[in-house]
């Protein structure tokens, strides 16, 4: 639920309700002599995974996955603008490139989604959100995305709503790779009205040049090691030209954006299958933040953070039918926010955390998943002061197959929730799966959902505020079943209905003294439907490779028992469409392809009461791509081609037609192996 918070300029009102790393599957095989042999074939389909595959490839969640070449479809600024036309998820902005940013999934928001990079939390202990500006897409080889709280496979906490896991690790081939690209993205220009003269003005031309996006990687492998690197800059001005309740056209301006950043990583082989991964990255963001969406007075942001991982990747710890992996991360974090004439917000947050996880493939139809997450935060905050948080829990969960069409997955965890009345908190989840045929399985799920309290709710002192350090953990249970069905080669259905009900949810509301404070007062309850339809046409017109047509509808609605309210009271959960509907169409062919996609988003409200209403919109993209050659592709990405003008958060409009121009440069240079 969306309800306002005066926690400093930074935190726009709004609050709603709501390492099996790479563990990898190995097959054994049975030898002339009646003993089982370890084959590596899957090993190398690992490899070509990214830190994706764990246990089994199948699953009993509802999940979905874009490896590199779907996130190089779309051109997108970040993460946010590839996951709303790619998986229609439902998006809050408060404006382009570099503002706050929410994403939902199956009605809870950032908060209470578990964002993690290479198998790593990332969420901030501080405040529970997820910086999607930190993330380099050029850098992604892969974005898993896992719905609701049934994850028994990274089994972190938090994941009320789903888990993101962005993979940025990945083995080079042998030999030496490098790659650019540059892009231009304007923006719409024309006449507008200027508040500050009072006066219309011409086009301003060098909207045309509104933003602009650098980037550069170099890879280098042999048999024994591999190493990666990655860099971007961004030059965002974020003018562009919205009405306002009168109707007339101004222009966005106070809302400039300067960030960059850059990350690295080596695999090294060791012994047999075992790896070795260090990885790191660093970004840096200075930004203009408007005190209201339609303000040309703004305070100015500094963001600074930088991330450091050592994974150890055992696939055979000592024998064929045991597997580790353990992690350790390292993540600093610092904010400093300046509002307009008023005192300067300092934010610096360190976390150092552990992941240890094993699997042991004891038996023929059971295998047993155990293992823990430990994590320390160090907060140094003016509004939140000095704080050191522990948190993390363990746990033990198996793959259990009676029958061969039959997958049962049954996990619990125990989180450590900090409180005194339950300082140690039970988290089941189970799972079925059911392979009816060869082209029909479905999917069942039980889990309960749990979240601690974020630092800033506990102890957030300032501006009009206190936190409240006798807040309980939010809890919840859900289930859901799914389908999965494709009667031929070409045409395939995934289907998946839920229902998730969730209570003690945290929220920021205003006393009769005008102070603000939070309160475990969100209950709730979601159903919903998700059903995604895909057709390959069976046939290649002239130079086109079998074209491929994506339809998607997503149902949610959503009971709000809280404030008083009933069932009978009927009330939605603020910024959730009750029908989301997308459709795209990828036409590829041998150098090139033409993407188009379609997102349509029905009324949703902006307040718990159901009074502020926020308009339906459609948003069309189309993105092409052309290879000159073997090293150059020329893109352009056209994004709300049709210039709808639509509010994503109330009070903050989002940009019209804008144009993306670019060049992409990659070259493989094959070198000698390393041992030769």
């Amino acid at each position: 639920m969306f309800t306002s918070s005066p926690k400093a300029g930074r935190l726009l009102p709004a609050l709603m309700l709501s390492l099996c790393i790479f563990l990898p599957l190995h097959s054994q095989e049975i030898s002339d002599t009646g003993e089982e042999e370890f084959s590596d074939e899957d090993l190398l389909f690992i490899e070509s995974e990214g830190l994706t595959v764990v246990g089994s490839t199948e699953t009993t969640q509802q999940m979905k996955a874009l490896n590199r070449e779907d996130i190089e479809k779309f051109h997108a600024p970040d993460l946010a603008s590839l996951l709303q036309p790619a998986l229609d998820m439902s998006i809050t902005r408060y404006g382009p490139y570099g503002n706050q940013t929410d994403i939902s999934m199956r009605g809870f928001d950032s908060e209470r989604i578990a964002f993690l990079i290479d198998g790593v939390p990332a969420n901030s202990p501080m405040s529970g959100e997820f910086d999607i500006s930190v993330i380099d897409l050029n850098a992604v080889e892969r974005i898993e995305v896992i719905y609701g709280g049934s994850d028994s496979k990274y089994n972190v906490s938090g994941a009320l709503g789903g888990v993101i896991n962005i993979i940025t690790v990945k083995e080079q081939k042998a030999g030496l790779r490098i790659g650019t690209s540059l892009s231009n993205t304007a923006a719409l220009p024309g006449k507008y009205y200027d508040r500050a003269s009072g006066e219309d003005k011409d086009p301003e031309w060098k909207d045309l040049f509104d933003a602009q996006n650098a980037a550069a990687s170099v890879g280098y492998g042999t048999e024994k090691f591999s190493v990666t690197a990655n860099g971007f800059f961004n030059r965002a001005d974020n003018h562009f030209l919205y009405q306002d309740d009168y109707g007339k056209t101004l222009r966005k301006e106070k809302n400039e954006i300067r960030d960059m950043g850059a990350s690295a990583s080596i695999v090294a082989h060791v012994q047999d299958y075992t790896k070795l991964i260090a990885g790191g990255d660093v970004y840096y963001g200075d930004k203009n933040v408007p005190t209201s969406g339609t303000s040309w007075i703004a305070g100015r942001q500094l963001d600074f953070s930088t991330r450091q991982n050592i994974i150890l990747d055992m696939p055979r710890f000592f024998r064929d039918d045991l597997a580790a992996e353990a992690s350790l991360s390292h993540i600093l974090q610092t904010m400093d926010y300046g509002p307009p004439g008023g005192k300067i917000s300092r934010h610096k947050q360190r976390s150092l955390m552990a992941v240890n996880r094993w699997t042991w493939y004891g038996f023929e139809k059971l295998m047993f998943r155990f293992g823990g997450d430990y994590r320390y935060t160090n907060l140094d905050s003016t509004e939140v002061g000095g704080h050191d948080r522990h948190d993390g829990g363990m746990y033990l969960g198996a793959e259990y197959r009676p029958l061969k069409k039959i997958l049962i997955i049954p996990s619990l965890k125990t989180v450590f929730s900090g409180t005194a009345a339950e300082p140690v908190v039970p988290v089941p989840k189970l799972g079925f799966l059911w392979l009816a045929s060869d082209s029909l399985s479905f999917k069942n799920n039980y889990f309960r959902s749990f979240k601690n309290p974020d630092l800033e709710d506990l102890y957030w002192s300032g501006g009009g505020a206190a936190g409240n350090p006798d807040l309980k953990p939010e809890d919840g249970w859900g289930t859901d079943l799914g389908l999965s069905w494709q009667p031929v080669e070409w045409a395939g259905l995934e289907s998946t209905v839920f229902t998730q009900w969730t209570r003690d949810s945290i929220h920021w509301y205003g006393s009769s003294d005008g102070n603000w404070k939070p309160q475990n007062v969100g209950e709730a309850v979601f159903f919903g439907w998700d059903s995604r339809l895909r057709f390959v046409i069976p046939f290649s017109p002239g130079p086109v490779e079998k074209p491929v047509l994506s339809l998607s509808y997503q149902f949610l609605n959503s009971y709000l028992l809280s404030y008083g309210y009933t069932w009978d009271s009927g009330k939605r959960i603020p910024y959730m469409p009750m029908h989301t509907i997308g459709a795209s169409l990828d036409i590829p062919w041998k150098t090139g392809s033409l993407f188009i996609s379609g997102h349509y988003e029905t009324l949703r409200f902006a307040d718990t009461g159901n009074i502020t209403k926020l308009d339906p919109y459609f948003l069309m993209n189309i993105t092409v791509n052309q290879k000159l050659g073997g090293s150059f592709t020329v893109f352009a990405a056209g994004r709300n081609i049709l210039n709808t003008s639509y509010e994503s958060f109330d009070g903050y409009p989002m940009p019209g037609f804008t144009l993306t121009l670019g060049l992409k440069m990659n070259f493989d240079i094959p070198t000698e192996k390393a041992d030769e």
